[in-house]
């Protein structure tokens, strides 16, 4: 091959390449914020049943806040507080916390919380219990989680706040007392944080990623 058939065929590939570069950029360009909306739309989607009953007109996931360990919230894991409003009013807070002693490991949950304290819906994020046994704890295979909506830091008092065997006022699993022991714990230490610092999470500016 000679000299000016190396150099052609180099010029060319390099075109080749150039438009497939040009063609990758538009492409990112033209989805971007598609993929944004789409994201956004399925957060929303995975935070709105942890407001069951609850009024609100602002985006459940646009007053977002990250606070890092250690935070007072249970888990060690950074803590991401969802801020929802209604008419410029605060209405209830997203809490996306991790309850440290599940049977299987760490359990990620979200609580929503009212103004007035009381709980407006509980829900799994991620964990991994016994299947059959401690998932369970899935809204999707029991009604288990639901429980937990209406109550507040004095309904039950604090001593009711633990399951049934263990003088509590709250059902465990069959089979299963380690996983609702550590969610039961996990959303009374989150109704307590919120009662202590209910003004600053509300005042506090958004920041941080999505859960």
């Amino acid at each position: 091959m000679s000299d000016q058939s190396i150099i052609k065929t180099g010029l060319t590939l390099a075109v080749i390449a150039a438009i497939c570069t040009a063609l990758v950029a538009l492409t990112f360009q033209a989805t971007r914020e598609r993929i944004a909306a789409n994201e956004k739309a399925l957060l929303e989607q995975s935070l709105q049943p942890a407001l069951a009953g609850t009024f609100y007109d602002s985006g459940v996931s646009e007053s977002r806040l990250v606070l890092p360990s250690p935070h007072g919230l249970p888990g060690n894991e950074p803590a991401v507080v969802y801020r929802v409003f209604a008419e410029g009013e605060p209405v209830a807070a997203l809490f996306a916390v991790t309850a440290r002693d599940g049977f299987s490991g760490p359990i990620r949950i979200l609580v929503g919380i009212a103004v007035d304290g009381t709980v407006t819906g509980v829900r799994i994020l991620r964990h991994r219990e016994t299947p059959g046994l401690g998932d369970k704890i899935e809204s999707a295979r029991s009604d288990w989680i639901f429980q937990f909506d209406g109550h507040s830091m004095g309904d039950p008092v604090a001593t009711g706040w633990a399951i049934e065997v263990d003088g509590g006022e709250f059902d465990q699993l069959t089979g299963a007392s380690i996983t609702p022991r550590a969610i039961i714990k996990a959303i009374r230490d989150t109704l307590n944080y919120f009662e202590t610092h209910q003004d600053a999470i509300f005042l506090s500016e958004s920041s941080g990623e999505n859960e």
